[in-house]
């Protein structure tokens, strides 16, 4: 897959400049903060967001623990763009790199991180490109590093199900109703992860997103 053929941060019908206003309504400061509890960045830790998009939790990792590695990775430049001045703007020293998820352990290095994150990003994925984003991710981490995904899982209540149909809308259901489905435990497993593990669901306007923590071993 090259950088011309992944779907965009806002969706297919939305420019980057409305994604951060388009997060919003999915309760982003509370999920993102869980992302940063779990992560617990120390350090010396290198921490890598795959999809980092315009570098909101990027940018939260960084200055939850400055003297870590935090390094953000995006196939978009646009969004890229938008991340070095929200990072500029908040006295942030991430760096950022362009490149697709299933490229991220040739773009930082095999076994260099100690943490791998991604949010928002599976659900856009096909089915086959989820697979091969979490195992270029595995590839990445160290042995023992930690996985922390912030995604849509699976939608347990008829109000969750009818509130996804608008993230189904942006970015197409076929992508993004294994997702409904509860299909990224299995995945995460698959791709040789251990320990694996729904350790939050945040009910948003936009459906359920739930917080998917692993490790590798």
């Amino acid at each position: 897959m090259n950088e011309r053929s992944f779907t965009p941060a806002a969706g297919r019908f939305a420019p980057v400049r409305l994604y951060d206003p388009v997060v919003a309504l999915t309760r982003e400061r509370l999920w993102r903060s869980l992302v940063a509890m779990h992560v617990a960045p120390r350090p010396e830790d290198v921490v890598v967001d795959v999809g980092c998009g315009t570098g909101s939790l990027a940018v939260l990792l960084n200055r939850v623990e400055p003297r870590a590695t935090v390094i953000g990775v995006d196939p978009d430049p646009e969004a890229l763009a938008v991340a070095r001045r929200k990072a500029a703007a908040a006295g942030g020293t991430p760096e950022w790199r362009l490149g697709m998820g299933d490229a991220v352990a040739g773009i930082v290095g095999a076994g260099t991180a100690d943490t791998v994150v991604s949010s928002l990003v599976l659900h856009q994925c096909p089915v086959p490109m989820k697979r091969a984003v979490l195992a270029a991710m595995h590839e990445t981490l160290r042995p023992g590093g930690k996985l922390v995904i912030a995604d849509y899982g699976k939608q347990r209540t008829a109000a969750m199900r009818l509130a996804f149909r608008v993230v189904q809308l942006a970015d197409g259901k076929a992508d993004t109703q294994p997702n409904a489905d509860g299909i990224l435990p299995r995945l995460i497993a698959e791709a040789g992860f251990q320990d694996v593990r729904e350790s939050e669901s945040v009910a948003t306007l936009t459906g359920s997103l739930s917080l998917y923590v692993a490790r590798r071993a």
